[in-house]
């Protein structure tokens, strides 16, 4: 089995920790690759809709490219990618991309936020989450609605910390969401704390210890719920919605 985990950001550093968590959960039977654009081919963090809006193109690129490798493009030369996945995981907790995705692949494709709060619902009646910036609490009390979990989220706060600098174990940032996390059980009620960013993935261990409760890695779910669901032979529905695209952009077919 193949799992492509796709970092839409461009920074390799948190590309290769999240493949770390992802490997631990696939277990030794399943190959995850993990890739991210490079440098200027994407955004240095998604912080922002904008940056959002260009990590979905990232995304798309990455699935076309993936699965069109192997069978070749018109002009007769070699496709990028790394080829064909048995499933593929958006490791972004906007979920950018994830929709078209679904429409490039017959595989499963399950976005980190989504696979979050579904584990956090099987795991406690309640969860709240907790992200980064304040400016992203908007698009995750979005995703809250979509899944159909406003009366499990009991609580959101965000640490106001870049996402880069989580890639620093000797920043401040670490302790202000370990804090947010106590102070969501504590204060909320939480039975279970979703991280609301990839590059939380190496904290969700001591977390759980902390608080007490388990805290919830999104790339870790992601793995579990698309590796299970490649075991069951449980794919996209291509009835309508997720169907092929009638047509796909220039952009997308060469990123």
């Amino acid at each position: 089995m193949r799992i492509h985990l796709i970092n839409p950001n461009t920074s390799r550093a948190m590309t290769d920790k999240i493949a770390v968590t992802a490997r631990e959960v696939a277990g030794p039977d399943v190959d995850v690759v993990a890739t991210c654009p490079e440098p200027g081919a994407g955004p240095a963090a998604v912080e922002s809709h904008t940056d959002e809006a260009w990590a979905a193109l990232v995304v798309a690129q990455q699935v076309a490219a993936a699965e069109a490798a192997g069978v070749g493009p018109a002009d007769g030369g070699e496709p990028d990618g790394v080829g064909p996945a048995d499933g593929y995981v958006v490791a972004c907790f906007g979920d950018p991309g994830l929709d078209a995705a679904r429409e490039l692949t017959d595989g499963p494709v399950v976005g980190i936020a989504e696979a979050a709060m579904h584990v956090a619902t099987l795991s406690g009646r309640t969860f709240a989450v907790v992200t980064t910036l304040s400016r992203t609490l908007g698009r995750a009390r979005d995703l809250v609605r979509r899944y159909g979990f406003e009366d499990t989220c009991v609580a959101m706060y965000a640490a106001d910390v870049p996402v880069l600098e989580l890639e620093d174990a000797g920043s401040a940032a670490r302790e202000k969401i370990a804090e947010l996390c106590e102070r969501a059980v504590r204060d909320d009620g939480a039975d279970t704390v979703v991280l609301g960013c990839a590059g939380m993935t190496d904290l969700c261990a001591d977390l759980t210890k902390r608080t007490g409760v388990p805290v919830i890695d999104g790339v870790a779910a992601a793995v579990g719920l698309v590796s299970g669901m490649v075991r069951m032979g449980v794919g996209t529905s291509k009835r309508d919605e997720y169907a092929p695209p009638p047509r796909l952009p220039a952009q997308v077919l060469r990123p």
